[in-house]
């Protein structure tokens, strides 16, 4: 239930009525908004009960079922766009923002050599996986602690904020010494414990969508997220296996749009996990940015023939130059400038 305050009603009786919710065995999430404040209410399993007593208090104007199975993310909860802060980078503005980077941190040189081409292209924030979820037990999974140091003393080279994966609760503190950013891998999607405990870590969280999880899914994924208290969530659409192998996944650009009119929170698209192909990034990017998503995460090697994962669907650094310069075109055409 969503209870909606009247415009000239001041912080007294907001608190009021967050305290009558809370006496009742509820939680109250107040929403300010450029006219007035509406008041969430999580925790309850059914209809609230006694919700009269809510409608009878001072600077109360109507109180609005939300029929949505999320909450929290829901459009009905939150009618504004959510804007999503990562250091100087905003999600959810205007602006369209890239975040690019290697798959995953191999050596020092490889990753400042890279994150210095991005930066110089126009991304502001950086990606690279110290920690990486591999589908054979015999493949590179990543440099662990060593991988997030090199991240961070490229963060202090390049001035760009990093966002990273996290794969497990057990290593979040970890990760969240050297990432301004949690990444929520596909394959983690629905892991809750995990999901849970990112929202209590007072870091932004871009989450992933599970390859075989439907756009409901995933706004429940963030619903998890926000239930904890951390409402800095980017979601990010990343394709979904399909009948159709012709590409690693198919990717759902019609899921952005639904995306954003059920939810207020910011959209990215991964075209380069989407197609698996590097000719494939820069046309995806393009529809993705033509759809409506608020930015891109994209992978960019020097030398993806030697790549220690994901090398076929990795931009060389020219290549990236041009898939920027394509994307600021269509993003100006839209009204929404690139964040360079």
């Amino acid at each position: 239930m969503l209870v909606v305050m009247e415009a000239h009603a001041d912080a007294a009786k907001i608190e009021a009525v967050c305290a009558e919710i809370r006496a009742m065995g509820y939680v109250p999430h107040p929403m300010p908004g450029p006219t007035r404040t509406a008041i969430g209410i999580t925790g309850n399993r059914g209809p609230v009960e006694q919700a009269t007593r809510l409608q009878r208090m001072p600077g109360v104007a109507q109180l609005i079922r939300v029929t949505a199975p999320y909450k929290l993310v829901s459009r009905e909860f939150h009618e504004g766009d959510t804007l999503v802060q990562v250091g100087q980078v905003v999600f959810g503005g205007p602006a369209v923002t890239v975040i690019a980077g290697p798959c995953t941190v191999e050596t020092r040189e490889q990753t400042l050599t890279i994150a210095h081409a991005v930066r110089e292209a126009g991304a502001t924030m950086l990606r690279g996986g110290a920690f990486k979820p591999r589908t054979s037990p015999y493949a590179f999974h990543g440099l662990g602690e060593e991988g997030l140091r090199i991240l961070a003393e490229a963060r202090e080279a390049t001035g760009m904020p990093v966002v990273t994966e996290v794969m497990d609760v057990e290593t979040l503190p970890m990760v969240c010494e050297y990432a301004d950013m949690l990444q929520i891998g596909a394959r983690n999607m629905q892991n809750y414990p995990l999901l849970r405990a990112v929202g209590r870590s007072g870091r932004p969280v871009l989450l992933k969508r599970g390859f075989a999880a439907t756009v409901k899914d995933l706004l429940l994924a963030a619903e998890y997220v926000l239930n904890e208290g951390n409402a800095d969530v980017v979601l990010c659409e990343r394709g979904i296996r399909t009948f159709d192998d012709t590409l690693r996944f198919t990717l759902d650009l019609g899921a952005v749009p639904m995306i954003k009119q059920l939810s207020h929170l910011p959209v990215i698209v991964d075209p380069s996990h989407a197609s698996g192909r590097w000719d494939q990034v820069l046309p995806m990017a393009r529809a993705a940015i033509a759809a409506g998503a608020d930015g891109l995460i994209v992978e960019v090697h020097h030398n993806p023939a030697f790549a220690l994962c994901d090398g076929q669907q990795s931009l060389v650094p020219d290549r990236f130059v041009a898939m920027m310069e394509q994307v600021a075109r269509i993003a100006n055409a839209m009204e929404r400038p690139m964040v360079l």
